[in-house]
């Protein structure tokens, strides 16, 4: 049986800093070796308490300038903490003199005094402080709820890893079956996680897995998988069942690097995560790299996505043309968007549904997703796609689709596009609800839409042929 110790007992820990009251905050040294960045000075603490100096960790994006890529250096703090604490961010290089703490909706005020941004936080949320209007040297700030358990260290199903650098045979860990991965906080592991054929694995913590490891957490042919709390550069999830990945960090830089793929799985749910990656944020795919299947009920919620290149959210390009595949029962709830921006139109739209290789998609709700001011692409794209590059058939349909009390606000999005294939391959039974674009509802009945216009106009959305039965309605009207 595993043997668990509670949260006080981290107190012996050398590298955690925690205050036992009726609040707690928690924080964490990096060690000694790993990359830091001091553009930010980052301190914490809890009301009228000392303050906290945090470790700043170097974090590589990536930004598109024309056509070519080029890696930026961001920073990221993290801690724990209940109750209220006191944040104060100070910009090395120079005045403030502008600054933004998004997501936008979570609206936490905050106050400029020269070269520091100081604000207060009542309960755990992912962060991007920006200065200045740098969004590629900003500060990712991870402020999450202490853990409610850390595993004994001398139990022989916990493969332990505490403060400081650790490497890995070959670059992989290779987690067996019943056991439960723990990396604490301030600990840093020098290669991938590969969760591969086994069942009924953990990993749980507040550490590391190294950026510059391409792949990070990979969890393959298995089932009953359960991740908390870690960054990496990606999370992949294939030929799955019942995983559940929690308050995971993504954040990757070079080249398809997709933060949280779903091939060919089951029951996967994301709840709390945070993404800002080099290509598609998340994805659902059928068959892809030796993967095979559909996927149905996946559920990603909560959760906040940067998409530096490609999609936010992407559904339905791979699959098997021969044997054709149904992706069905997929959920985004709850989810700030802060960016997106791709220029080949192909592959533009922060909720993206190209189906392609004979794919059905089919039951898909997007509710209560808020999109900020992204630099280039589509707020919706619905296509029956066909790219020889990627598929070897046009997807066969797509059904069923809820936008709910979907949001943005911004001028740079281009014209939004759904569109089905052929008589046989549609696109059917799309419904928009509550749809604000700048503040403004969109509604069939909207009073100053002209009588020959199409609904989707006010929206600047294409509605191409082949589609069928779409929808725009609210609670009311304007």
């Amino acid at each position: 049986m595993k043997k668990y110790v509670f949260l006080l007992f981290a107190a012996l820990l050398g590298s955690v800093t925690c205050v036992f009251a009726k609040d707690t905050l928690v924080t964490w040294n990096a060690p000694a070796g790993v990359a830091l960045n001091s553009d930010f000075t980052v301190k914490v603490r809890q009301l009228d308490e000392e303050w906290n100096t945090l470790s700043t960790y170097l974090i590589k994006v990536d930004e598109v300038r024309d056509t070519k890529h080029y890696v930026e250096r961001a920073s990221m703090a993290t801690f724990d903490f209940t109750g209220k604490v006191e944040v104060a961010v100070t910009y090395n290089w120079g005045e403030v003199q502008t600054a933004k703490v998004r997501p936008l909706s979570y609206d936490i005020p905050f106050q400029i005094n020269g070269n520091t941004v100081t604000f207060t936080l009542e309960r755990p949320r992912n962060l991007s402080v920006e200065v200045n209007g740098d969004i590629f040297h900003n500060l990712h700030l991870f402020a999450g709820h202490p853990e409610r358990m850390i595993p004994d260290k001398d139990d022989p199903e916990i493969l332990y890893y505490g403060p400081g650098i650790h490497t890995v045979e070959n670059g992989e860990l290779k987690v067996p079956s019943g056991k439960t991965v723990y990396l604490a906080g301030g600990a840093v592991l020098m290669g991938r996680i590969l969760i591969e054929n086994v069942h009924d694995v953990k990993l749980l913590g507040r550490g590391i897995i190294d950026y510059s490891i391409k792949g990070g957490i990979r969890i393959a042919n298995s089932r009953n998988v359960y991740v908390e709390g870690i960054v990496a550069t990606q999370c992949a999830t294939g030929g799955s069942e019942n995983v559940t990945i929690r308050n995971v960090k993504s954040i990757s830089y070079y080249g398809w690097g997709d933060g949280m793929n779903v091939f060919a799985s089951n029951n996967v749910l994301f709840d709390g995560v945070f993404c800002r990656n080099s290509d598609d944020c998340t994805t659902v795919y059928g068959t892809r790299l030796g993967f095979e299947g559909g996927c149905r009920n996946i559920t990603m919620q909560n959760s906040t996505l940067w998409a530096d290149v490609a999609h936010p959210i992407f559904i339905g390009i791979h699959g098997n043309s021969k044997a054709p595949e149904v992706l069905e029962d997929l959920n985004y709830i709850n989810i700030d968007i802060l960016d997106h921006r791709e220029k080949q139109i192909d592959y533009q739209g922060c909720m993206a549904i190209n189906a392609g290789d004979n794919n059905l998609i089919r039951n898909v709700r997007f509710e209560n997703i808020r999109v900020e001011n992204f630099r280039q692409g589509q707020l919706v794209n619905l296509r029956i796609f066909y790219n020889e590059k990627y598929c070897t058939a046009p997807g066969r349909g797509i059904e069923d689709v809820l936008f709910k009390n979907i949001s943005y606000t911004g001028e740079n999005a281009e014209l939004s596009i759904i569109e089905g294939y052929d008589e046989k391959r549609k696109v059917k039974n799309i419904r928009f609800e509550n749809l604000r674009i700048n503040g403004k509802l969109i509604d069939d009945h909207m009073l100053d839409k002209p009588q020959w216009y199409k609904t989707s106009d006010m929206a600047r959305i294409y509605v191409g042929p082949h589609v069928e039965n779409i929808v725009f309605t609210s609670d009311s009207f304007e």
